[in-house]
């Protein structure tokens, strides 16, 4: 018995299959380019376990259609990545495989693999965020994600600009979001090359900190959650933990206790392995109880 994963990351899809105790046996990734090149290659990996295969958990990028009484449910809504825009992935996958599919948002499966496997392991509340090429944002509440008209869109919420960062924003929609002032894409932009080729000691790391400290004195304050995760290419510089930390803490100024903050905002246990792991227990999840 093999378990599916889809990461539908914007950059790249990684497929995986995973046995009964969840762990990873097979992983293949291609680049996202149209639905039909992309998918071909999701079904034809699928295809090769299809005898052992009993349900599929897919994370995708989004805007993405939740909704399981929604007309459009299990579609990728109002993406930028124009081939992508309202694009039925749910039923291309049910076409190709009577199966149950668990459809999810991929900050949603990371949050999940973290509540399931690592540093959520055994809490009620836990918000996972990913700063990378975008920010987006997933939280579990008992084992359920939190949402309702739709799945959170947190790494849109507005920052304050720090006071020495004269940069607008790239988000197209918001500018100054959270997105817009941290992602990979912002950084690049306002330094000139990619983050992982600038130095640790380079004044802009404090910048950056301010906008993710942010990001954690919001869900702080709205969510009280157990723990705070932050993935993504961003975090994979070690010393922003840390910087993070300190941001915080000037910001928060004693208004609430925390947990300890060196437990409370962390990175993922799982690393690179949060979403595919999400999307496995996912996909358990869905087979159980027959979607």
């Amino acid at each position: 018995m093999l378990y599916g994963s889809i990461e539908a990351g914007g950059t790249k899809f990684v497929c995986a299959v995973g046995n009964e105790a969840l762990e990873i046996v097979e992983r293949v990734s291609f680049p996202t380019t149209v639905p039909e090149e992309t998918m071909a290659l999701v079904i034809e990996f699928f295809n090769k376990h299809k005898e052992e295969l009993v349900a599929i958990g897919v994370g995708s990028f989004g805007p993405i259609d939740i909704h399981q009484d929604s007309e459009t449910y299990g579609y990728i809504t109002s993406t930028p990545k124009l081939a992508w825009q309202n694009y039925d992935f749910v039923g291309t996958l049910k076409a190709a495989f009577n199966l149950p599919v668990a459809w999810t948002t991929d900050v949603n499966a990371a949050a999940y693999g973290e509540y399931v496997f690592g540093n959520g392991k055994g809490l009620s509340s836990v918000v996972y965020y990913t700063i990378g090429t975008g920010v987006g944002g997933g939280a579990l509440q008992d084992g359920r994600f939190v949402e309702g008209f739709s799945h959170p869109e947190m790494g849109h919420m507005l920052v304050v600009p720090h006071p020495d960062d004269k940069f607008e924003g790239s988000c197209p929609f918001h500018g100054n979001c959270l997105e817009g002032m941290a992602a990979g894409p912002a950084v690049e932009k306002r330094n000139g090359r990619k983050g992982q080729d600038i130095p640790e000691d380079d004044p802009f790391w404090e910048i950056e900190a301010y906008y993710i400290a942010q990001c954690a004195y919001n869900t702080t304050l709205m969510l009280s959650p157990d723990v705070i995760i932050f993935g993504g290419g961003v975090m994979k510089q070690r010393h922003m933990v840390e910087k993070v930390h300190q941001a915080f803490t000037k910001l928060l100024n004693g208004y609430v206790k925390t947990p300890e903050l060196d437990k409370y905002i962390v990175t993922p246990a799982l690393e690179d392995n949060a979403g595919t792991l999400g999307c496995l227990a996912l996909a358990r999840n869905a087979e159980l109880h027959g979607h």
